[in-house]
């Protein structure tokens, strides 16, 4: 049955129609000390944005571009929607980025203006004072009031409401043109590299209304916000699609809090990265195991697995507690998710759908729903979203290449690199997958990962990393292959690890080095057991320094490499 959704044209027409709808629903409910909360209504919200638009107007910052830097918080949210919807281009940059990145991403992206969190204040008082780039405004999302040539944006409200009340309607009144740039987004990568994505409303807008007919998410959902805001993904699926859906948000206080957090708030959905699945999944386990009650469980998971998921959820109500008791639908984005975990969280009665998407699709291209999934797939393609493999091998593997609204309008600034990837609308997403008959997307890995063989046979390094990174006490590992000392056209298969000394010591009650590579080397034994020949590991390295990633925590594989070679 095909849902019915609220059709929107642009963030503006979101809120405007979103607002009508679920106005005195709570938008976000903020801990302000223990036990005490402050609710904002979705009507108090866009109050909220209006005003912060019209004072940014009236600082003189229309058609300007605008960024924003500070962990997930409501403030955030609103300084994102007071640029988009009449202002000017909104620039979210990364909270991890270092001092010299921010400063040379400020320059690249020209803004004129930045919301920012205590944090960054000292770093960015140097810059608006050597005179970094365009830099002109500095605007404090925690100052109570304007000082030291500093904006604070809780009093930037206060005077929009005083010019709204004066009759200026600029930003509210202001009309949107939903099909040009609003939305400049960094990729990961050093700041020399990483390319621009240019978005825009008609982009975002399509991802929020497939996402409204894929999942089941209505106002009555509290939603946890844990992944970083200017990541697209959280953007789109824990941000925008949240208010346009009339749902409540509160935000994690970091990845030590989630468990509590999901119990605070009563949270019904959430989306994390596949490693804090793993970790819960691996916990449940290891306590289980403890108490001797893992046999049981496993004949009450496999006898009970046709039920429905209302019923499973009576039958392991203990494991349903240990995320909240509340947990409606967990997504899990930006890698690969273990299957052995999706297939138990399903036979516990937990939703776990896996999503994949990137930056330049807006992000979301396919995911599984609570009625439509495949184990180890990323579902089916959106609604409006068409996909297809481009060069497929015998296995029907190849480039998945996708087509719809919600691909980016382009680089910004870089035609060249935009045209690599943009080809007579299709855009090449570099991953390798294969569609199966009934529609569901399987990604085996990155193009450019690829490991082929002498006997012309393909390696897909985050496969094989997914199955060493379940040895206990394997933080994380590095698949790479490399020439063969005696047949230098052969290539073997190594693998770099990232072990914790504490956990293998005591897992397989060892102390010295020498007997910790032992006991990985035979669990790497096991793992080559259960594949073919030509994809067995044939080295170790192990390490405790932890392998260099981005700010996505997506391996920099050719970084990697020079560190071994």
């Amino acid at each position: 049955m095909k849902k019915e959704i609220l059709e929107i044209t642009d963030l503006k027409d979101m809120l405007k129609k979103s607002g009508e709808k679920y106005g005195n629903k709570p938008a976000y409910k903020i801990r302000e000390e223990a036990g005490k909360y402050k609710i904002y209504t979705h009507k108090e919200v866009r109050e909220m944005i209006d005003a912060l638009g019209t004072a940014l107007i009236d600082l003189g910052l229309k058609g300007k571009k605008i960024a924003i830097i500070g962990e997930n918080r409501y403030e955030w949210e609103l300084a994102y929607l007071s640029i988009v919807c009449g202002t000017g281009i909104v620039v979210p940059l990364d909270k991890a980025l270092p001092e010299n990145e921010l400063k040379r991403l400020i320059e690249r992206s020209e803004v004129e203006a930045i919301f920012y969190s205590n944090k960054y204040e000292e770093e960015l008082y140097k810059m608006i004072y050597s005179g970094v780039g365009k830099l002109k405004h500095l605007i404090s999302m925690d100052a109570l009031h304007h000082s030291n040539g500093v904006y604070s944006q809780k009093e930037l409200i206060e005077t929009g409401k005083r010019l709204i009340e004066n009759g200026n309607k600029e930003f509210i009144n202001a009309k949107i043109n939903a099909e040009e740039m609003n939305i400049m987004l960094f990729t990961s990568g050093t700041t020399s590299e990483s390319k621009v994505v240019a978005l825009s409303h008609k982009n975002l807008c399509a991802n929020i209304m497939d996402l409204a007919r894929v999942l089941n998410i209505d106002s009555s959902d509290r939603i946890l916000s844990f992944l970083p805001l200017h990541h697209v993904f959280q953007c789109t699926v824990g941000f925008l699609f949240s208010l346009y859906k009339g749902c409540q948000t509160s935000y994690c206080d970091g990845i030590k809090h989630i468990m509590e957090n999901l119990n605070e708030y009563e949270i019904t959905f959430a989306s994390f990265v596949p490693a804090i699945y793993e970790n819960a999944h691996k916990n449940i386990i290891k306590k289980l195991e403890k108490e001797g009650k893992l046999e049981q469980m496993r004949q009450l998971m496999e006898q009970n697995k046709d039920l429905s998921m209302a019923k499973k959820k009576e039958i392991f109500k203990d494991i349903h507690s240990v995320f909240g008791g509340h947990i409606k639908l967990f997504i899990s984005g930006a890698a690969a998710l273990d299957k052995n975990v999706e297939e138990d969280f399903r036979k516990w009665g937990i939703n776990l759908c896996q999503g994949y998407g990137l930056t330049e699709t807006s992000p979301v291209i396919g995911v599984e729903t609570d009625t439509e999934y495949r184990v180890g797939s990323i579902g089916k393609a959106l609604p409006s979203v068409e996909v297809r493999i481009e060069d497929a091998n015998s296995e029907g593997v190849g480039e998945l290449v996708v087509k719809g609204p919600n691909i980016m309008l382009g680089y910004y600034g870089n035609d060249k690199a935009t045209k690599k990837v943009l080809q007579d609308g299709w855009f090449h997403t570099g991953d390798l997958a294969k569609i199966d008959e009934d529609g569901y997307i399987f990604i085996s890995g990155r193009k450019k990962s690829v490991i082929v063989l002498k006997n012309g046979k393909n390696i897909f390094p985050e496969e094989m990393e997914n199955l060493v990174n379940r040895i206990e006490g394997v933080k994380e590992s590095f698949i790479f292959g490399k020439s063969d000392t005696e047949n230098k056209d052969d290539i073997k298969i190594h693998v770099k690890i990232v072990y914790d000394e504490e956990i293998i010591k005591e897992a397989y009650k060892v102390n010295t080095y020498e007997e910790i590579y032992q006991a990985i080397k035979n669990k790497i034994k096991e793992i080559n057991k259960t594949m073919p020949a030509y994809k067995s590991i044939k080295n170790i390295i192990l390490t405790q320094t932890p392998l260099i990633k981005t700010t996505t925590s997506k391996i920099k594989r050719q970084e990697e490499l020079k560190t071994i070679e």
